[in-house]
């Protein structure tokens, strides 16, 4: 069951990013960090995620319009008995505003999870960009 709860990290994320609940997302790194590719620690801990998504994420009426897919989960390592988790996906993030809905960004994430008393947690996720549309209306940063 635990590999599940794993996976289901990964839901949670996309529902908190398209309500907006930045508080929520930072929760699930309450011990991680966000990475560049190459694992350069960009942001780390609950607090700190939650300000960079407050800080960077466009709203349009209190909504980022967007909707995350994560899809084509590869489960790296999972040691239930040790507690920890390694996980590669895909994702798609599309944006609708005015009437149209378009794709923004895709690319994959790498990502390690632990677990302790209170469950599971992202201890670190790799960001990487494979294609990027208009960005202009959902980022306050060029990618």
């Amino acid at each position: 069951m635990s590999i599940q709860a794993v996976t289901n990290l990964l839901g949670l994320y996309c529902e908190a990013m398209d309500s907006a609940d930045f508080d929520a997302v930072g929760a699930l790194f309450r011990d991680g960090s966000l990475c560049d590719a190459h694992g350069n620690t960009l942001v780390e801990g609950a607090d700190a995620v939650a300000a960079f998504y407050r800080d960077s994420v466009q709203l349009h009426d209190g909504s980022p319009c967007t909707k995350h897919l994560v899809m084509n989960v590869i489960v790296d390592d999972h040691d239930d008995s040790a507690g920890t988790a390694t996980l590669r996906s895909s994702y798609l993030v599309l944006q609708g505003l005015d009437g149209t809905m378009a794709p923004m960004i895709t690319g994959r994430y790498r990502d390690t999870f632990a677990r302790d008393a209170d469950g599971w947690h992202f201890t670190e996720r790799r960001f990487f960009v494979d294609l990027a549309g208009d960005l202009s209306h959902h980022l306050r940063f060029d990618i």
